[in-house]
């Protein structure tokens, strides 16, 4: 089972979700299984600051590719259904859209060729649908494996340098890490997410602040911000309000709320 920041609001109990490695480290990050039942007249609210990367996703109407988002996703689930996905790796999109990356930022492309009927298989009849959609979309993506390049390889880098070093806070420290020019990071970075090395890092610095302010919701918001590298708290206020679409103080409030 792996950890995922990008979900703002873990727990409610009438969704499951699980993820796991499948071993196609070079294309796939994890596959992820959403599962729920919310009883009628009800809805869920799912809210997550997805990872600067492409989803391939299934569910019972089809499969759709979906571009990252640099705003938080809201969803409202209802009823009894499912999802199943992997998130890609950056190096992955070339290999599998020949849509420009920057036309699917926050856009949705069909996907026709993904395993649908295997998928749901798995998930209707499998005792564990989160292993057996695993070992489904492995089986089908391994080929695609052997064709990652070396510019993939240098952003699948990169974005695990930005997401896992707290001292990057700007894009030229970034590629410096990497070994190339800002100019070259900036161009390969686009050209296979569509999005710049600076909203690599902007992504895991609100991702942790989110996190932060709901597991530890007295924590002083001038503080939090030197954490994260910010000129201030109100920059910080601001960068959060604009991406997650509510401000820090009404994160921490709704996590007193929902506190035991």
């Amino acid at each position: 089972m792996v950890e995922s920041r990008g979900h703002l609001t873990p727990g409610a109990p009438e969704v499951a979700l699980s993820r796991s490695p499948i071993g196609l480290d070079e294309l796939v990050r994890w596959a992820w299984v959403v599962r729920w039942d919310v009883p009628p007249g009800r809805t869920s609210v799912q809210r997550v600051l997805q990872y600067p990367a492409f989803n391939l996703v299934v569910d019972p109407a089809g499969a759709n590719l979906h571009g990252p988002k640099t705003v938080v996703d809201v969803r409202e689930l209802a009823g009894r259904s499912w999802v199943a996905a992997v998130l890609l790796r950056p190096a992955a999109l070339p290999l599998l859209s020949a849509t420009p990356p920057a036309a699917l930022r926050g856009a949705v492309e069909p996907f026709p060729g993904a395993p649908l009927a295997a998928v749901t298989t798995a998930m209707q009849d499998s005792a564990d649908p989160g292993r057996a959609v695993a070992g489904v979309l492995r089986d089908w993506l391994a080929p695609c494996a052997g064709r990652v390049g070396e510019a993939g390889r240098l952003v699948n880098r990169a974005c695990a340098l930005a997401e896992e070093r707290d001292d990057v806070v700007r894009a030229d420290q970034l590629a410096e890490q990497v070994g190339v020019a800002p100019r070259t990071l900036e161009r390969l970075v686009r050209g296979h997410i569509g999005l710049t090395p600076l909203w690599l890092i902007e992504c895991r610095r609100l991702q942790r602040a989110a996190t932060r302010l709901r597991l530890d919701p007295d924590v002083p918001l001038a503080e939090l911000a030197a954490e994260l590298g910010y000129a201030d708290q109100a920059h910080f206020t601001r960068r959060y309000r604009v991406v997650c679409g509510e401000t820090p103080g009404v994160t921490r409030r709704a996590a007193r709320s929902a506190a035991p």
